[in-house]
């Protein structure tokens, strides 16, 4: 996107929020090499010294959802998530005032869709934070769920804000006439 084509408040309060979503994409990558290490050590406590480490499905499924939460916002906002890009770049050759209406409107469905996955993961968070829910057996190794439940509602959430973000940006190209599309 042409950086020009949009207000210097807009750009400073895109790079506040990129700098949130680049702090959780980090976060993720650190659990992705953390549970590399994991499933490494417990390979090698299995096979060499005949003693695997409690837990690790457990805690290597649990992460991998949270791997998700934390790096979806940053996938959107790179661009990496499919879209087709042969058909809006098409698009906006012939009318860039077009792409930037479609992009609002792929940002807001994203954004109602990303909200109704909110909406339902809250109570599910409150419920594992209340009860006090985990994962695991009990005498062999437990987990609590709480916190995957809330690295969800958090990467829902910045994954919302970087759809507001990318509708309002294509809303200003569109007011300006449609320059500078992404």
């Amino acid at each position: 996107m042409e950086q020009g084509a949009l207000p210097r408040w807009f750009l400073a309060l895109q790079r506040w929020v990129d700098g949130i979503t680049t702090g959780l994409n980090v976060a993720g990558t650190v659990l992705i090499f953390l549970v590399m290490l994991l499933v490494n050590f417990d390979v090698i406590g299995r096979n060499f010294l005949a003693s695997p480490i409690s837990g690790v499905p457990e805690l290597v499924s649990m992460s991998i959802v949270a791997i998700v939460f934390l790096q979806i916002a940053q996938a959107f906002r790179k661009g990496r998530l499919t879209r087709t890009e042969a058909v809006l770049g098409w698009v906006e050759r012939r009318a860039p005032r077009l792409r930037c209406a479609v992009d609002i409107v792929f940002a807001l469905a994203s954004a109602l869709l990303i909200w109704q996955l909110y909406a339902a993961s809250q109570p599910l968070f409150v419920k594992a934070w209340v009860r006090g829910t985990f994962q695991g057996t009990v005498g062999d190794f437990t987990a609590p769920v709480w916190p995957v439940k809330l690295i969800i509602l958090v990467g829902c959430a910045a994954l919302l804000v970087q759809l507001v973000m990318f509708a309002l940006a294509a809303g200003l190209r569109l007011l300006r006439g449609g320059a500078g599309a992404s």
